[in-house]
């Protein structure tokens, strides 16, 4: 007669009741997700000041609504340090877009403009987006989820297939000033806010 052998994990055997209790606690876990305050455990960018900041571009200068084209996009910092290294962190890179002619991109005013946290929802890989016809969309190099540049909610790929609010991207509020330049609002990261960014955020 064979003899029933418990569950090897980790290279040791666990009883079949400990095995019944890992399952329950990770039901639990799934359950209770939605409702965990994920802004106080990933590594969101919390040193932000409660003040606007502008919109940095790559080569150093602020983008301004007269110079910045239709349909084109930058990956800007946010917030910035005076920390070379801790700016490279996937966490403070941002999309920054200007919307195609048809999706209101020609408007002079911070309705034209979009500025999507650029860490994919799925597994955390650097998405860009593509401005050439027929495309207009944030695609991840990784396992192809898909961002609608005008909501940055997942259509296409792993991403559009999780629950709420893990199929949006986290989203900084934009101003312009009499200038025409881009100021940054002090985001709150909250799911139901501006997003917490790897986790999501909620369509409102």
């Amino acid at each position: 007669m064979s003899q029933h052998r418990p569950p090897n994990i980790g290279g040791g055997k666990i009883s079949r009741r400990d095995f019944l209790k890992l399952l329950a606690a990770a039901g639990t876990v799934m359950t209770f997700t939605p409702f965990v305050d994920w802004g106080k455990f990933l590594p969101n960018p919390q040193e932000a000041s409660g003040q606007r900041a502008k919109v940095e571009l790559p080569d150093g200068s602020q983008a301004n609504i007269k110079t910045f084209k239709v349909n084109s996009s930058q990956a800007v910092i946010y917030p910035k340090t005076n920390d070379p290294v801790l700016n490279k962190e996937s966490f403070r890179t941002w999309q920054f877009i200007r919307l195609p002619e048809e999706l209101g991109g020609n408007k002079n005013d911070q309705t034209a403009f979009r500025m999507y946290s650029m860490v994919c929802l799925h597994l955390w890989c650097l998405w860009k987006y593509w401005p050439q016809e027929g495309r207009k969309r944030g695609e991840c190099p990784c396992h192809g989820s898909m961002y609608d540049p005008m909501t940055g909610m997942a259509f296409a790929g792993p991403a559009s297939l999780q629950a709420p609010p893990s199929n949006v991207l986290p989203r900084l509020d934009l101003e312009v000033d009499n200038n025409g330049d881009l100021w940054i609002k002090p985001p709150n990261w909250s799911p139901s806010a501006n997003g917490v960014v790897g986790y999501g955020r909620y369509l409102t």
